[in-house]
């Protein structure tokens, strides 16, 4: 029943991907799918006709760049996300091709009330944060923030070391004997 459901799956997630409109620009072989994402929604870019290996497509309704590489059909295929903060309308998108660059456009649609939309299947690699994340913590955020080189263990924590290994020979000591003197 598990391998029916994954198949049913695979074939409407196929599905949706093949009945998804793509734009193309009339100037330089850029090609969009979808040709209106949402805010927030993925986006497939596909160049044909360049001659490098990679490429790169900027724009500003992109969260980050959309790193192009051949695919198959000779053909540069790149993805990206649509920012989640994007408003409608028509964005530029440029792609560096070498020495050459082409121009497209994005149409952004208007954002969907109470739901999130993802076209396509997921993007290879997500956009990736450029600074750490400054998550809680609670108490430990201040442990974290010391280096254990600088500080080290102190002299409470050699004394304490000490003691607690003499206890243990002592007590390892004190079973050999009795064990050594019980008759046989």
């Amino acid at each position: 029943m598990g391998s029916l459901r994954v198949a049913l799956c695979t074939i409407t997630a196929l599905g949706a991907v093949a009945v998804t409109p793509a734009a193309h620009a009339t100037d330089g072989g850029i090609s969009l799918s979808p040709s209106s994402p949402q805010p927030g929604g993925d986006i497939t870019l596909r160049v044909s006709g360049c001659p490098q290996r990679t490429a790169t497509a900027v724009s500003s309704a992109f969260v980050a760049d959309a790193r192009l590489t051949v695919a198959g059909d000779g053909e540069l295929v790149g993805e990206s996300r649509v920012r989640s903060t994007a408003r409608a309308g028509s964005y530029g998108v440029q792609v560096a091709c070498g020495d050459t660059s082409r121009t497209g456009a994005v149409t952004v649609a208007a954002k969907a009330a109470g739901r999130s939309v993802r076209h396509g299947p997921q993007p290879a690699s997500s956009a990736s944060p450029t600074a750490p994340v400054r998550a809680g913590g609670g108490g430990t955020s201040r442990l974290a923030m010391v280096d254990a080189r600088e500080e080290g263990p102190g002299t409470a924590h050699t004394v304490t070391g000490l003691i607690l290994a003499g206890v243990a020979a002592t007590a390892v000591a004190l079973r050999s004997a009795r064990r050594g003197r019980r008759p046989r």
